[in-house]
């Protein structure tokens, strides 16, 4: 397991430092640093603040997926699917939630609400061609590969 340091500053005092819910815990929680309870209508998105900021080392990005119980059985998910946080990004954390289900759902005060998973990233060297090698599947798309 390949662990890197994070810096991480709370910008609001009464934020919470992500936690792992066990030891080999891929994503670390990111809690809702609000007061009061939130409030999402029926497929509303809102933005939550976490309260933090961070410094994400060069090569790496923070990504934002749902936590599993909270999207299933509440339907409240980030808005964007996966956020992504750049490692030259100094700004507080947001997370983008959106209620898909059709009744009210809340939030409460320091609620865990996403994810966050720091991984490295390849950038890439675009160069354009005339031509793409071919390969075994070719240009067969959306369900080429079959259902099951």
């Amino acid at each position: 397991m390949l662990k890197e340091k994070v810096e991480i500053k709370k910008v609001k005092e009464n934020a919470k430092i992500p936690t792992y819910g066990t030891i080999n815990a891929a994503g670390a929680d990111l809690y809702a640093c609000i007061e009061e309870e939130m409030i999402f209508a029926p497929h509303e998105t809102k933005l939550v603040p976490t309260g933090l900021s961070l410094a994400i080392p060069e090569g790496y990005a923070g990504l934002i997926y749902a936590r599993s119980g909270l999207a299933s059985k509440r339907h409240l998910a980030p808005a964007n699917k996966v956020g992504v946080v750049d490692s030259d990004y100094r700004g507080e954390v947001l997370v983008a939630l959106h209620n898909h289900s059709n009744e009210e759902q809340k939030i409460e005060a320091y609620e865990r609400i996403a994810q966050f998973i720091i991984t490295p990233y390849l950038k890439a060297e675009f160069e354009e061609v005339e031509e793409l090698e071919e390969s075994e599947r070719g240009s067969s798309g959306f369900g080429s590969t079959g259902t099951k």
